[in-house]
């Protein structure tokens, strides 16, 4: 008879979950406080090692970032309590070391899609906060004229390309814009930003077995903020490390930690250049944390408060902040006025939204086929 092998166990122990999927642990297991205080501490001396390689410019500029993308998101949070942005609107905040260490990596060539939580990539990308306030008025100055909203931020002129409602809808569009690039011979390459409830779609793994196949030159990261809408998930996924997916394509991955920006900058810059000299692509697991609830109409009953606050001890801009200040690359004055910089600029976003004028209807019969029809 022939002798079966011993399952190895997960990571997180799916195989020891209750009747209802949600993983039943010790208390001690649960909260090994010293052995986090030493990651932690491992991290803090990662984050300062990559300080030390960088100019004090591209570390302000990474901060500032962060800040404007915090503050904006803060305002949006407002404003929808105002009844100033309808529909839905998903925020960003705790997540901001990704979308900006990620694009720090890119040149403005490159290409960006991402999913409806798109308001921090847009920034980055390039987009300005005005454009971005009008869009979530739904005014026509907004950056897609007021058509899209929250979910559908666009703008072809700095190639940000969406903004994409349908979970996993931009993964399959990204790697045709990548294999577009490569058909056209640029060294340009590709970033599709997804949530890990998003791995759960055929979309995902048609797409990365035909960008491994075909060798293109797209950069697959998935923002496991650890819930898809108010599911944690231990409870959808049997294999909850998303970057050893890639192993099913051959293809190359990383786990990255999303709360430490220069973390981030250095595994898309690594993805970068490899999509560049070799059109090959990669799949980043970047592990995360959003603050907030799923939109701002969840009310967020599913986690606990304990948990929230224990996240935020590693706020990706406190974390940075403080370490810049360590190293003697930021003081109390710069900061302040930076802030101070920051929202004026958020204010002034608001101001423009609230001042820019309404679509005209017209603007429902534009833009809907490629071509008039009838000559209209």
């Amino acid at each position: 008879m022939t002798k079966q092998a011993t399952p190895t166990k997960s990571r997180s122990g799916a195989e020891d979950t209750s009747a209802n999927s949600v993983i039943e642990k010790e208390a001690a297991e649960l909260n090994n406080d010293s052995q986090e205080r030493e990651d932690q501490e491992a991290r803090k001396a990662e984050q300062t090692e990559r300080i030390e390689m960088l100019d004090s410019e591209t570390l302000l500029k990474l901060l500032n970032q962060m800040i404007l993308i915090r503050r904006l998101e803060e305002k949006c949070a407002e404003s929808y309590s105002l009844g100033k942005i309808g529909g839905f609107c998903h925020l960003y905040i705790g997540q901001e070391a990704v979308a900006v260490g990620a694009l720090s990596a890119l040149r403005p060539d490159d290409y960006v899609l991402t999913s409806y939580r798109d308001h921090g990539h847009a920034v980055a990308k390039g987009i300005s906060p005005d454009e971005i306030m009008a869009e979530l008025y739904g005014k026509a100055s907004g950056c897609s004229a007021g058509k899209g909203g929250s979910m559908h931020l666009f703008d072809a002129d700095v190639n940000f390309l969406g903004g994409h409602a349908i979970v996993g809808g931009q993964i399959p569009l990204a790697t045709g814009v990548a294999f577009a690039t490569k058909y056209k011979g640029t060294d340009q390459v590709t970033l599709s930003f997804f949530g890990e409830a998003a791995v759960n779609q055929g979309a995902f793994h048609e797409s990365l077995n035909m960008a491994q196949l075909w060798k293109l030159p797209c950069i697959y990261i998935c923002e496991n903020n650890q819930y898809g809408m108010g599911t944690s998930l231990q409870r959808a996924m049997s294999l909850h490390d998303v970057s050893k997916k890639a192993c099913a394509y051959e293809m190359a991955s990383e786990f990255v930690d999303g709360m430490d920006v220069l973390a981030v900058r250095e595994a898309v810059s690594r993805a970068v250049e490899r999509a560049r000299r070799e059109y090959l692509p990669t799949l980043l697991e970047v592990r995360t944390y959003r603050f907030m609830g799923h939109s701002m109409s969840d009310p967020g009953n599913y986690r606990t408060r304990t948990e929230i606050e224990k996240h935020q001890e590693r706020d990706p801009i406190k974390l940075f902040t403080a370490s810049l200040f360590e190293k003697d690359i930021l003081t109390d004055d710069r900061l302040a006025v930076m802030e101070k910089e920051v929202r004026e600029q958020v204010d002034h976003a608001a101001r423009f939204a609230d001042e820019s004028p309404e679509p005209d209807p017209k603007e429902l019969y534009t833009n809907v086929y490629a071509n008039p029809v009838n000559g209209k």
